[in-house]
């Protein structure tokens, strides 16, 4: 389901690179890094409304910063997922429950929802994911341990798991 016309928008400034974080009336609806693959067109992103004070993008940007400062793993925001299909909702619903500094592989989120044959769709919505840091994509390996497609780029997911492991 494509991103709607009228949501809020933010910029928010990250040791891994500036990031947009959008916003709906339910929660946040996106984070991605300016040169993120599947992230939104930027004729869609420069019609949303510029709102940095509003709350939910306020609250993103002060745990963004927490996190980055290893001061907080943890993330309390409002989240609104609904512009994924159902398959890709209940991925990313999965992935909320991977706790901070942990990992695990593709196929273990395949069998945590049940279709162990689906592992190319669970990666394939992981890839999708709108939500990226607060929605831990970044916490899920190749079945080998191996660092395999993040669409911030690898070097940030390394970066982020280092950092949990770090803090953890």
């Amino acid at each position: 389901m494509p991103l709607p016309k009228h949501l809020v928008r933010s910029r928010i400034d990250t040791p891994l690179g500036p990031m947009t974080a959008a916003a709906s009336p339910l929660g946040l609806v996106g984070l991605w890094f300016d040169d993120q693959r599947h992230g939104p067109a930027a004729e869609l992103v420069e019609g949303w409304s510029l709102a940095p004070d509003h709350p939910v993008l306020v609250r993103t940007r002060e745990q963004l910063a927490a996190y980055f400062d290893e001061a907080s793993g943890a993330f309390d925001l409002p989240l609104d997922l609904s512009h994924g299909t159902p398959f890709q909702r209940s991925v990313w619903q999965a992935l909320l429950a991977l706790p901070y500094g942990a990992t695990c592989s593709y196929g273990a989120v395949a069998e945590r929802l049940q279709a162990p044959q689906a592992v190319r769709a669970v990666a394939a919505a992981i890839g999708r994911n709108p939500i990226g840091i607060v929605v831990p994509c970044h916490r899920v390996l190749g079945a080998n341990g191996a660092l395999t497609g993040y669409a911030g780029g690898l070097h940030r997911k390394a970066a982020l798991l280092q950092l949990e492991a770090r803090a953890h």
